[in-house]
Formats: C-alpha cells, structure tokens, sequence
C-alpha cells in the first residue's frame, strides 16, 4: 500500500512538473510573440512618421519654389543691389525663408551658369571634356558625337552609325536640337557617371593607410584614396544654357575652363566666391590681368531661365529641425513682363539631388 502511495506521488510529481514545463515554455513563446509584434508596430510608426514627415517637407519644398520665384522677378524687376535688398538680386546664390512649419533654403542657380548643348562650339567641348578629365582621345570622340546627333543634315560617321545599330532596341541620332539635357545619356560616350557625375581621387594626395592593413607600395585595401567630388554633364550643359556668356557666381569649374580661362585663375574665381559672390562688374577686376582670355566672357546673374532648388526641413513641436530633408527643383522661364502668370515651368524635379 505505501509503494502504490509512493508510485502515485511520484506521478503525480512528475505530472506537475511537464505541466509547469509546458507553462514556461508557452510564456517564453507569448512572450517572443509580444516583442514581435511590439517591433514591428514601433518600426511601422516610425515609417510612417518618416513618411508623414518627408511629404509634409516635399510640399514645404515645393512653397519655397514658388516664394523664390516670386522674390526673383520682383528683385529683378526693383534692380537693387547689396545688403539694402529685400529681395533677390544678381549675384545672390540662395534664398532663405522662415516658414510657420520649417526652413527652406533656395538655391538660385541662373541657366546661363551652363553652356547651350545644342549651340556650344566644338573648342568649348574640347575644353570642357578635357577639364572634366577625359583624355584627348575620348574627349575627341564625344563631341564628334554630341555634333553628330544634333546636326541636321545627319551626315554618317561609321564608328556612330555601327554602334548606335547595334544596340537594342536601337535609339538612332536624332538629327535635331536636344529635347532636354538627358538625351545626352543615348550618345556614345557618355556613361552614367560622366553625366551625374561621380568621386575621384584628389589630385596630388597620396592614399592614406588604416594601421595593420598593408602598405601603399602593396596595393591593399587599407590603402585608401581621398576623394572629391567631380560634377557631371547635367551640371555643366543645358538646353537652355548660355553660348557666350556665363554667370560667375554659378558656373562649375569645368565651364569656366571651357570658355578659355586659364586653371590658376578660375581656381581664383572659385576662392573668391565661396567668401564673398560676384555682384558688381567692378568685383571681377582684381581677379585676373586684363586681357586674360575667358574673361570677358564672363556675366554676374542671367537671362529670365532659372533652376530654384528648393532643401526643406521641418520644425518639430520643440522648435528644433528634423532631421529629414527633402530637396525639389524646377527650372522656370520669370516671363519679363508679369501677367496672370509670373512664371513658366519648363522642367519639375520632385526629386532632387544636392552635394
């Protein structure tokens, strides 16, 4: 009778213990279901708080476009120069405006910075492929290109006329002026990173070693290359650009290589303009000897084609900035004389890039 007492207990003893077992067991699996779903709840708000953020900041962009644009004609059209002014005037590189629901900062980037694609010569190609590093072979090449696909009387050249045929589906030269500055990316010779742009090595800067990752002489990846960054086509050429003339205060280096400006001057222009911008005529003088070729190709602001690139940040309950950023663009035709429309869009980026 005690044995058959024993045996029960012992049962009885061991039955509790699965059970206890299973219990843990299902509350370590409850448990890891509730962080789960915990997670992925806290992950979807804070996606949708970016979300929610990043279209708020998109239209915020979009307002400073449109102010920008206004302040533009109407400084324009006032013709005041200096601190005195309220509005925009030539020379000015960005717009700044304090908006109820965050900071927008315009970027007034005159069309005239940028050489015509459809009307620049064949030297100032030469000079702008060569200033943006092409050597001379390719350099020769691509503007054989550019000038075969916008030239009328279409002409065939065998090294284009066999590579354009072989590609599929086949996109033949248009014969014709440029529609806009990305039918550049269909001729030969011009690659993604040429157009957009890309990183270099800095000129003259040796690698620099992390510890214990081999030497220079070795070629291993501890050996790092400083890098610049190095503008592409689209930041050099438009179809509304200018063929003479160019706007100091925006033009990259490379065009003002193009259009004749000895390397130690233009490195000149960029120093002084990161200080302080080119507002009068007067403020070139003291830049180069006169007779310095290039020079007199220069021009402080544009015509009436203006890019406006618009970088917005919200204000947060605490006043402070978030920390996402949302950057628009469009390139606007200020008609000279103001109507029922101040301005003509010509081209909308929703999304655009900015260094």
């Amino acid at each position: 009778m005690k044995i058959r007492a024993g045996h029960v207990l012992r049962r009885r003893s061991t039955e509790h213990g699965g059970a206890l077992l299973a219990v843990l067991w299902l509350s370590m699996a409850l448990t890891a279901i509730a962080l789960t779903v915990a997670s992925t709840v806290r992950a979807e708000i804070e996606r949708s708080t970016i979300h929610s953020e990043g279209v708020q900041a998109y239209f915020l962009a979009r307002a400073g476009v449109e102010r920008a644009a206004l302040w533009v004609q109407w400084g324009r059209a006032q013709g005041v120069v200096g601190p005195q002014a309220r509005y925009y005037y030539p020379g000015m590189r960005s717009l700044a405006f304090s908006m109820p629901s965050g900071d927008v900062v315009v970027d007034v980037i005159p069309e005239a910075a940028k050489l015509d694609i459809n009307r620049v010569t064949e030297e100032d190609l030469l000079r702008l492929f060569d200033a943006m590093g092409l050597d001379p072979i390719a350099a020769r090449e691509l503007t054989i290109a550019i000038l075969h696909w916008r030239n009328p009387s279409g002409q065939p050249i065998p090294f284009l006329d066999s590579f354009y045929a072989s590609r599929t589906p086949t996109f033949p030269p248009r014969h014709s002026s440029l529609e806009n500055v990305e039918e550049l990316l269909l001729v030969k010779g011009v690659t993604p990173e040429l157009f957009y742009g890309t990183y270099v090595p800095v000129p003259g800067m040796m690698p620099s070693l992390d510890p214990g990752q081999g030497s220079v002489e070795q070629g291993l990846p501890g050996a790092a290359l400083p890098l610049t960054w190095r503008p592409g086509l689209r930041d050099c050429v438009s179809v509304f650009g200018s063929v003479r003339t160019i706007d100091v205060n925006w033009a990259e280096p490379a065009v003002l290589r193009a259009i004749g400006i000895p390397p130690q001057v233009v490195q000149g222009i960029v120093t002084r303009r990161e200080v302080q911008p080119f507002v009068t005529n007067e403020d070139l003088l003291g830049i180069a000897p006169p007779g310095t070729p290039g020079m007199d190709r220069l021009r402080i602001g544009g015509r009436t084609q203006y890019t406006l690139r618009a970088t917005a940040r919200l204000r947060q309950q605490n006043g402070q900035l978030s920390n996402i950023r949302r950057t628009v663009a469009a390139t606007l035709d200020l008609n000279e004389v103001a109507g029922e429309r101040p301005f003509t869009t010509l081209r909308w980026y929703d999304t655009a890039w900015k260094q």
